[in-house]
């Protein structure tokens, strides 16, 4: 683990007399302190080795690190210039190590978003890696992603998707662990981009697990947040809201900075309007603050479909094109065009919505996966009137029951629910909007929920609010998900170091969950909470 790595390295550079190689080790333990989230400590190295640093090497390699801690600690803007200006230095010293640095700068450069500081937008960086030196004859997965990202800011989505499908593929099998800890993040919104469901949960488990085992602190945040946001899809959202608690026990405990994006996100479909409202504001108080621009899209994109659960469609369109930046992430635009679509034709904005279209189809088309083409056909079939709207709502359940996505096929039923309704078609109409209540009440999905319910009334069905109450709601957020791990085999010690506690709390946790579910011990937990529960 690199928590053992770093505390051996400290003392090896402590214990070493020789000023080039005490330099060699203090740089190296410094690069684990970082890994850790021991940031302040980390810093503190540096400065103590700048004294003994002597080769070009090393001061390219101190370099690296304080430009890597600025985008770890910070997320913000001024970590893409800081990375690009290291990795050029690296060029004729370190050619392979230059273009991890490129990669760890496109990284920043995407954080950074519509905020990046001049020199530090994600076109200038992507530019910047055409002249960067080339890969080797049998790249590895990190330079096939390197290679890849840059080309869709370079030449469009379409000419580098044959280079994103490589690198993702050589994700799959399995790249160096390191390599995994430091950039399954990337590989994993890229899976999400290309709209490959399965690859994106496959991945985002893995980095989970990999920054679990390693003790990687500061590589476990964005990690559980994109495993958040997947399992958000797939229509688990108390397993998501368990992991929005961690990320931030993680950034309290650490003094490390990330825009919430799965806990907006995680609120925005809970449907909880006082909630909601306190915590996007706060999210874009404080990316606006730290300049993380993809933390503003994020949110933005997240209000846009808070209000379209809502019906204030008009409030969802200004939400999504502030989402939107023609000069930011081209693969964060997928969710804010689908909540912009959907919110400017209930509106009449149909030339927003057609625009939108025409660019959430170009990358759905190149892609052809099944995720992917359910949102066009869906977004398609909002746009289109009689027998061609139909058609493509059913295209779009029969494309959506192909995935994991359990969200958006529930979100389709219901807009297929509504149109049957205004076309007098009530009996269509109720079928479709049971199923879609059914689905989306369940996950907690409350506003989309409700908006199948008052549609079921519309269409003259009598719905009675559901009643039924279960103990798991007494538990609190925490206390859900202390419970969960304990179910999962996990020691009270090793749910203690995850969630920042101490044993004896943890205990004290557990004897008020026995209480709450009826139970008097752990072996009874599986009982009281299955996985999956469908109610």
């Amino acid at each position: 683990g690199v928590a053992a790595a770093a505390a051996f390295l400290v003392r090896a550079a402590t214990l070493t007399n020789d000023p080039a190689r005490r330099a060699d080790r203090a740089l190296a333990a410094a690069q684990a302190l970082l890994q850790t989230g021991s940031f302040d400590e980390a810093l503190d190295l540096l400065s103590m080795t700048e004294a003994v640093v002597r080769t070009d090497m090393q001061r390219a390699q101190m370099a690296v690190i304080r430009a890597e801690l600025a985008f770890v600690m910070n997320r913000g803007n001024d970590a893409a210039p800081l990375l690009l200006d290291a990795a050029r230095r690296l060029e004729t010293i370190d050619p392979g190590g230059s273009r991890a640095i490129y990669l760890d700068a496109l990284s920043a450069a995407f954080f950074a978003g519509a905020m990046a500081s001049p020199g530090g937008d994600l076109r200038t960086v992507a530019r910047a890696v055409e002249a960067a030196p080339p890969p080797p004859e049998n790249p590895p997965a990190s330079d096939l992603l390197l290679d890849g990202t840059a080309a869709m800011y370079n030449s469009g989505f379409e000419a580098a998707l044959p280079m994103l499908r490589e690198a993702l593929s050589a994700f799959r099998a399995g790249a160096p662990s390191s390599d995994e800890l430091r950039w399954l993040w990337l590989a994993s919104i890229s899976a999400m981009t290309l709209g490959e469901d399965e690859l994106w949960d496959v991945l985002t488990e893995r980095h989970v697990e990999i920054a679990r085992s390693t003790g990687a602190v500061s590589q476990l945040p964005i990690a559980l947040t994109l495993r958040s946001l997947y399992l958000l899809f797939s229509g688990e959202l108390t397993e998501a809201w368990m992991l929005t608690d961690e990320v931030q026990a993680i950034k309290d405990a650490t003094g490390l900075h990330l825009a919430p994006s799965s806990a907006v996100a995680v609120v925005a479909f809970r449907g909880d309007e006082a909630m909601a409202y306190t915590v996007f504001q706060a999210a874009l108080d404080d990316a606006t603050r730290r300049g993380e621009g993809v933390g503003i899209t994020m949110t933005e994109w997240a209000r846009a479909a808070f209000n379209n659960s809502l019906g204030r469609y008009p409030d969802a369109v200004s939400s999504a094109q502030r989402a939107i930046d023609p000069q930011s992430d081209l693969g964060s635009h997928v969710l804010p065009w689908v909540e912009l679509i959907e919110g400017a034709v209930r509106s009449d904005q149909l030339k927003i919505a057609e625009d939108a279209y025409e660019r959430l189809a170009e990358m759905a088309t190149a892609t052809g996966t099944p995720w992917a083409l359910g949102m066009q056909t869906r977004s398609r079939a909002l746009l289109s009137t009689g027998d061609e709207a139909e058609s493509h709502y059913r295209q779009a359940i029969e494309h959506l029951g192909r995935t994991r996505m359990r969200l958006d096929l529930g979100r389709v039923h219901l807009v297929f629910g509504e149109w049957l309704r205004r076309e007098r078609r009530n009996n269509e109409a109720r079928e479709e909007l049971r199923a879609a209540r059914n689905m989306l009440g369940p996950m907690g999905v409350v506003g989309f929920a409700e908006r199948a319910t008052r549609e079921l009334r519309a269409a003259g069905e009598s719905v009675r609010r559901r009643t039924k109450t279960n103990r798991r709601d007494e538990l609190t957020a925490q206390e859900a998900q202390i419970a969960r791990m304990a179910r999962d085999g996990l020691s009270n010690p090793e749910i203690a170091s995850r969630l920042f506690l101490s044993p004896y709390t943890v205990q004290y946790h557990l004897r008020k969950i026995f209480t709450k579910l009826g139970i008097s011990s752990r072996s009874q937990l599986e009982r009281v909470l299955p996985h999956n529960p469908e109610t």
